[in-house]
């Protein structure tokens, strides 16, 4: 129970007052964001409350540290625009319960280890797309329906909105400097929808959106065939939404670690968001992960144990359950304001300050994963371009690398030393280090300050091998690895192997 309920842990303190206060602060800034993810992305606005409570009370609970709030997350729902806009809800509550499934596949086998392979410009471009995004959308909000035609507002209906959004930035943007004891997102929310409310102002209300009244999310299996066919049309959306949670998520829980000066397990809470997203398939969500800014929220309101993330999770089932319809009279202009808010706050900034300290190479991926987030709303397509780029740069700059010290020794033989990487991009240019024809009679090749590391290598002595065979000479490896020894097969006999100051390299892993 100590393991897996921290909540339950009476040998540490737990404050619980600041615990709840933290948590209804959370709901509060939680509950604006999952209601315009959701109308975002064209869901109902209830699948984003739903998310917000099922993701929260479950990996609050289950997750892998104290502390991380998750929700109906913005970077995990524009995944799935698309498959909305030409497949229906249906199919996204199944792309949302298989992502969940993948992400519990991925936590089970701990694999989350991995979201270190991702570089830093394809975060900086994977972030600022993602903000692009955010802040482009809130741009339908302007739009309206005349005659069956969707048209921009105009006149009166465009200035109260413009004037309302100015409000809701305003209160956003000042209210911090005086205090922090309310977030200014919740405050600037009330603001807007006290003035419209009293003033009679005519403006857009989530209720011309669509209704959040409901009751506790119903259990619903997604109606769509269950065949092949269904899952070639899910299976990409879940998988990468399972990749864009989990690269958010864990990248969230390393910096909940840094802030806290602690340690969370991050297989751990790829299960629990993956038991969180497959619920949110079957009981009507849109599916989520950790939120950085209400983790953020979270943190800086005090709280340190589970407790804060289930009353925020409670909290907002209660408001689903007797609250819609106050909720439903909330202008959708403090909506927008929020939203562009978040979208400014959600951008990498700094990127700019490192821009001209930066290579060159890293700038292109930057801003090409930025651009393919934004032209193509598929965040897991970008970071994978961007990670494969990143590894075929690092793969040509550690191809040039590798050079040879070479000299005769007192026995007469010819001694090559290889440094750096033999690999299939090195290939090339460790064959170009050797003569076959000039070199005396006996060959030793040195691998002791160099690894090979693919079949490229693997292949490369074989054929070096081979031709100096068929030149009636004989060569020597040095240092060379068993496993590599076994792979050539037609040196056998005339190797002289050193395993013992092979070294092998391992990669850190979680305990």
């Amino acid at each position: 129970m100590k393991s897996t309920l921290q909540l339950f842990d009476f040998s540490k303190r737990i404050d619980y007052k600041t615990e709840i206060l933290a948590g209804l602060t959370v709901a509060m800034t939680m509950i604006p964001e999952s209601l315009s993810f959701a109308i975002l992305a064209g869901f109902p606005p209830l699948t984003g409350l739903y998310a917000a409570f099922i993701m929260g009370l479950v990996t609050a609970i289950l997750g892998g540290r104290p502390g991380l709030v998750s929700g109906g997350a913005g970077a995990t729902v524009i995944v799935l625009i698309a498959l909305m806009k030409s497949n229906g809800i249906e199919y996204v509550f199944a792309a949302v319960a298989l992502a969940g499934i993948i992400q519990i596949i991925v936590g089970l086998f701990k694999l989350g280890k991995f979201v270190r392979l991702v570089p830093q410009p394809v975060m900086f471009g994977f972030v600022n797309g993602l903000a692009v995004i955010i802040f482009m959308s809130q741009l339908e909000q302007f739009k309206t329906l005349v005659n069956g035609e969707v048209t921009w507002l105009s006149g009166t209906a465009l200035y109260v909105m413009l004037a309302l959004v100015a409000l809701t930035i305003a209160i956003v943007i000042l209210l911090p400097k005086f205090t922090k004891a309310i977030p200014a997102s919740l405050v600037a929310i009330i603001v807007v929808f006290l003035v419209v409310f009293f003033f009679g102002i005519d403006t857009k209300l989530v209720k011309n959106i669509a209704s959040v009244s409901g009751g506790f999310p119903p259990f619903h299996i997604p109606r769509i065939p269950f065949n092949l066919e269904t899952l070639k049309i899910i299976f990409p959306y879940g998988l990468i939404m399972a990749g864009v949670g989990l690269t958010e998520g864990l990248l969230t829980l390393n910096l909940v670690d840094e802030i806290t000066d602690s340690k969370g397990n991050g297989n751990r809470e790829s299960i629990a968001q993956g038991i969180a997203n497959m619920l949110n398939g079957f009981f009507t969500g849109m599916g989520g992960c950790p939120m950085i800014a209400q983790t953020l929220v979270n943190l800086s309101a005090g709280a340190r144990a589970r407790l804060s993330g289930i009353i925020a999770a409670l909290t907002i089932l209660l408001i689903i359950l007797i609250g819609a319809p106050i909720i439903e009279r909330v202008p959708m202009a403090a909506l927008v304001g929020v939203m562009m808010m978040v979208a400014i706050g959600t951008f990498e900034w700094m990127s700019f300050k490192v821009i001209n300290k930066m290579p060159k190479q890293d700038i292109f991926i930057g801003i090409l994963v930025a651009v393919i987030t934004v032209w193509l709303h598929n965040l897991a397509l970008a970071v994978l371009i961007g990670v494969i780029i990143s590894a075929l740069v690092f793969a040509w700059e550690s191809a040039k690398r590798i050079r040879a010290n070479k000299y005769v020794g007192e026995d007469g033989a010819k001694y090559y030393e290889i440094y750096g990487p033999l690999f299939f991009a090195s290939v090339a240019n460790f064959n170009d280090k050797f003569d076959v024809s000039g070199d005396p009679e006996n060959v030793i090749i040195d691998f002791k300050d160099s690894r090979i590391y693919d079949m490229s290598g693997i292949d490369a002595l074989n054929k070096l091998t081979e031709r100096y065979k068929l030149a009636n000479k004989r060569l020597h490896l040095k240092h060379l690895s068993n496993d590599c020894k076994r792979l050539l097969q037609n040196a056998d006999g005339i190797i002289e192997v050193n395993v013992m100051e092979d070294p092998d390299y391992r990669v850190a892993v979680e305990k």
